[in-house]
């Protein structure tokens, strides 16, 4: 099973589960977990080859969505979680939308920091460019290179830093089997993408994420249950880069009524 921490606030408190992003680990939420923690049940999960998560049993020659998936949800039912909010980070999002489309019944509301969805042709490029990269550098120096390309300004150098620090836990040999992902990643954007989102979600980006901002943009105008947060001054990890506006927004979305937290037309 995945490594996996728990916070157990009371039998009746809300579920919040984190999933974090690709060469990140489950310490990316280190700052949302004392800002929950008094208030919510808190899980936060490491996903396979990321963290605590290593030498999963059996061994899988490649990767899919459903193995991901099927990772996740072994640990919910494992802790008896029958629903739950979830705040994901960068590719964490793309997993949730999956996660979503398999078992809606698990999710209630729903945060994607950094969010990827339908691609236009900045992140088509980006994810083609670190395809090129892996023919010849380490998994540690692609994920290094991209993230100044990601994450350049000097205000991001705390996400930066954090999360070069867990790419340098995975190896190369792990790295290919999430490259196995990428035959089915566009897919799986376009078919969430373009269906009916019954659940209320919030989107927040940062005002620097370049590559996924303006796609996250198109997305939350097309949903009207879904709704769009820009931070100031923070780039594509936006929790890690502004903590504070980060929690504040979350806390807002997750206790406001699900009546009202449907965008309004004008």
């Amino acid at each position: 099973m995945l490594h996996y921490k728990i916070h157990n606030h009371s039998p009746n408190a809300t579920w919040i589960i984190f999933l974090h992003g690709a060469g990140g680990s489950s310490a990316a939420w280190n700052q949302q977990w004392e800002a929950f923690k008094n208030d919510y049940n808190l899980l936060a999960i490491d996903l396979r080859d990321h963290g605590q998560s290593k030498n999963i049993e059996p061994e899988k020659k490649r990767y899919s969505f459903d193995l991901i998936a099927r990772d996740i949800i072994l640990v919910i039912d494992h802790l008896k979680i029958e629903r739950a909010h979830f705040i994901t980070l960068s590719f964490g999002s793309v997993l949730i939308q999956d996660l979503s489309m398999r078992k809606p019944q698990l999710v209630d509301r729903v945060v994607m920091a950094g969010g990827i969805f339908k691609a236009n042709w900045l992140v088509k490029g980006f994810v083609h460019l670190a395809r090129f990269f892996n023919l010849f550098l380490s998994y540690p120096q692609m994920y290094s290179v991209f993230s100044y390309l990601l994450m350049p300004k000097k205000r991001h150098q705390l996400s930066r830093r954090v999360y070069q620090i867990h790419a340098q836990k995975i190896t190369n040999k792990e790295y290919l089997k999430w490259l196995g992902l990428y035959s089915t990643f566009f897919m799986t954007l376009r078919r969430f993408y373009n269906q009916d989102i019954n659940f209320p979600a919030l989107v927040v980006m940062g005002e620097d994420d370049f590559v996924f901002l303006k796609a996250a943009k198109r997305f939350t105008d097309k949903h009207e249950n879904v709704n769009l947060k820009v931070i100031p001054k923070a780039g594509h990890i936006c929790n890690i880069d502004n903590p504070k506006s980060f929690n504040i927004l979350v806390k807002e979305f997750l206790t406001t009524p699900a009546s009202t937290t449907q965008r309004v037309a004008v």
